[in-house]
């Protein structure tokens, strides 16, 4: 059972695998923070607020605070300065993936475009003296 786990393991695309996710984790910390630090405070200030994760309201009568965790705390809260924080993040992360696919599938284009060509037909009598080779050797 050992053997068989080295060998699923030691396969390429297992490996491609586990790179992809710990390369998308760690990219996906930088959007967050890009959207979190930089844009979200931006949209914040242009809609009158400092903290647009804390744009929420109460759905019930005991909600008074004014921060989305002390909100929480007291009761059920419809929160959706932090849905359209993550929904901004997604959306980033999806047009940067979008241009990185787009990018690989241009560089894709360039390098088959610059694959020699395959060799031309001979000339028409050096075809027919191939055939009539061929004729002969088969009687």
């Amino acid at each position: 059972m050992l053997k068989e786990f080295q060998e699923f393991i030691s396969r390429g695309n297992v490996m491609d695998l586990a790179v992809g996710v710990i390369i998308g984790a760690a990219f996906s910390k930088i959007v967050d923070s890009l959207v979190n630090d930089i844009i979200m405070p931006i949209v914040g200030a242009i809609f009158g607020g400092l903290d647009f994760n804390n744009y929420f309201f109460g759905l019930s009568s005991n909600v008074h605070s004014a921060t989305l965790a002390d909100a929480k705390k007291e009761g059920a809260v419809f929160a959706y300065g932090s849905f359209i924080t993550v929904v901004l993040n997604f959306l980033i992360l999806a047009f940067i993936i979008f241009l990185m696919v787009k990018m690989v599938n241009n560089l894709r284009k360039r390098l088959e475009g610059q694959k020699p060509a395959a060799a031309a037909a001979p000339p028409a009598d050096v075809q027919l003296l191939t055939e009539i080779r061929d004729l002969l050797a088969r009687k």
